[in-house]
This record gives structure tokens, C-alpha cells and sequence, in this order.
């Protein structure tokens, strides 16, 4: 029963997984077959982390892709567990309409939301521009300073995801018994103590998975980046991935860009390691 699965697992997971793994320690040209590939041992990899030009841009794509994925994840966290306790409350009138608005957000391809916000950062025309001139403020470089390019795209990558962040807080947020919010109101508590004392404990498991599934998602941001700002301005929005698409198939260096993107799998591992780590810590306390 398992076996179809686990033979798509491998031809387009595992197989192409050793493949980029093998390619990492290769001087290989993708205009060439892969049978022109030279082993290099761990020259690739020496050479992402030298004072090179090579090792330069990629440090520098690893800041951004780590500044980028903090930023992301320490707006969606919080917003989704308010967002989720607003949809949650029984109280509040159109709570199944906002939440079915919020997790539409979600279901918008990349491609269309990354289009859609190129306009809204437009310098002149665009709605958010607009917006702050009917304040008294003037016009931002949103996308041409290198100072808040990367900002503007975590702004987009949290309008889109916050939909289905949202939604898992509220599937935590139902899970929760309505007898243990009762005990705290008896013994006195109110909402502020009630939520730091029986909500934000229980909630536990489902922020775990968001914090993991919000990292993996933030790392392997593409799209806003190629088709809004290319990288740019100077190199300010960089980010890993598009930056081993740009040596791998740009400049054709498949070894190194294979070693790159070994390397941004073995950073994603130790962070998702780490958060899990800390999780089991702070259930033994």
C-alpha cells in the first residue's frame, strides 16, 4: 500500500537529494553532462566560506534569508494567536466569515500575490504610498532602498501566510477545555492571566508546528524575490535560494551552487533541531 508513495518519495525527493549531495563535492558546469563532473572533495564548501567574492555574496545571502525568516516568524507567531482567539470567541459576530477571508490570503498563489504587492509598493501610484501621503507622510522607497526592501517582502510573506497560521491556532485553540477556563475564573483569574496560564501553555504542540512549518516556509522564499526585486537593491534581498539559482543555472557553477544548497539544508536541520530541543526542555521544567 505504502509502495507508490514511497516510490515518488524517492525519485523526487531522496534520489535528487543525493544527487545535489554528490554534485556539492563535483567541479561540474551545468551546460555539461553530468558525467564531465570532476571530484573537488570539499573545495566547494571551503570556498562559500573563504574571504572570496563567493564566500562573500553567500554569507551575505545567509543574513538576509536568516533576518528575513526571524522577522517573518516573530510577526506570524503572535498575530496568528490574536487573529486565532478573535476568529475563536463564540462572541464575536462574523467569526466563520473572517476566518474563511483570512485563509483565503493563503490559498492566492505566490506568483499573483508577488505581482499584486509590486503595485502596492509602486513609489507613486501605489495604495500604500497613498495611504501614508493622506497622513502627511511622504512617499517610501519601499522596494528601491536597500534599507527596507527586505522589510517589504516579509510584510507580504505575512499577509500571505498569516490565513493559514491563523487557522492552526484556532484548531490548537478548540482543543483546549472549556472546563480549565472555568477553574480560573472561579479562582480568580482574568483574561490577561487566563491566557498566560492556561491558553499559552496549551497552545505548546501547535506553536511548536508553526514555529517549525513558519521557518521552513520563510527559508525557502523564491518567488516575491524573482519577480519583484531580483535580489536587489545592491544585494539587499538576496536571499539563499534564489542566490543558488543564480550561481547554479546563471553562472552554470553545479558544484557550487549543489554546496550551497547542501549547506542551507544543513542550517534548516540544526534550527529545526534546536527549536525541538528547547520544546523537550521546557517540558521537563
Amino acid at each position: 500500500m505504502i509502495g507508490p508513495a514511497a516510490l515518488f518519495i524517492g525519485v523526487f525527493v531522496l534520489i535528487p537529494m543525493a544527487l545535489t549531495i554528490w554534485l556539492s563535492f563535483q567541479d561540474w558546469s551545468t551546460q555539461t553532462p553530468f558525467g564531465t563532473a570532476r571530484f573537488v572533495g570539499l573545495r566547494n564548501y571551503h570556498d562559500i566560506f573563504s574571504q572570496l567574492s563567493v564566500g562573500r555574496d553567500f554569507k551575505a545571502a545567509l543574513r538576509n534569508t536568516a533576518l528575513y525568516t526571524a522577522l517573518s516568524v516573530a510577526l506570524l507567531l503572535p498575530l496568528s494567536v490574536l487573529l486565532g482567539l478573535l476568529v475563536h470567541q463564540r462572541t464575536v459576530p462574523g467569526g466563520q466569515v473572517l476566518r474563511t477571508i483570512l485563509f483565503a490570503s493563503y490559498m492566492v498563489p505566490m506568483i499573483a500575490v508577488a505581482l499584486v504587492w509590486s503595485k502596492l509598493f509602486a513609489p507613486t501610484e501605489g495604495p500604500l504610498n497613498q495611504i501614508l501621503g493622506w497622513a502627511g507622510i511622504g512617499p517610501q522607497p519601499w522596494l528601491s532602498s536597500p534599507t527596507t526592501a527586505l522589510y517589504a517582502l516579509v510584510l507580504l510573506n505575512v499577509w500571505q501566510q498569516i490565513g493559514y497560521f491563523t487557522v492552526l491556532a484556532v484548531a490548537g485553540l478548540t482543543q483546549i477545555p472549556a472546563p480549565l477556563y472555568e477553574a480560573a475564573r472561579i479562582d480568580g483569574a482574568g483574561p490577561v492571566q487566563a491566557f498566560f496560564g492556561v491558553t499559552l501553555p496549551l497552545l505548546r504542540r501547535t506553536l511548536l508546528f508553526s514555529t517549525v512549518i513558519s521557518i521552513i516556509n520563510a527559508v525557502q522564499v523564491f518567488e516575491p524575490v524573482a519577480l519583484i526585486t531580483q535580489g536587489g537593491p545592491a544585494g539587499s534581498t538576496n536571499v539563499l535560494t534564489y542566490h543558488i539559482r543564480r550561481v547554479g543555472i546563471e553562472r552554470s557553477d553545479g558544484g557550487l551552487g549543489s554546496a550551497m544548497a547542501v549547506t542551507l539544508m544543513l542550517a534548516l536541520i540544526v534550527a529545526v533541531t534546536a527549536i525541538f530541543a528547547l520544546y523537550r526542555r521546557g517540558d521537563r521544567a
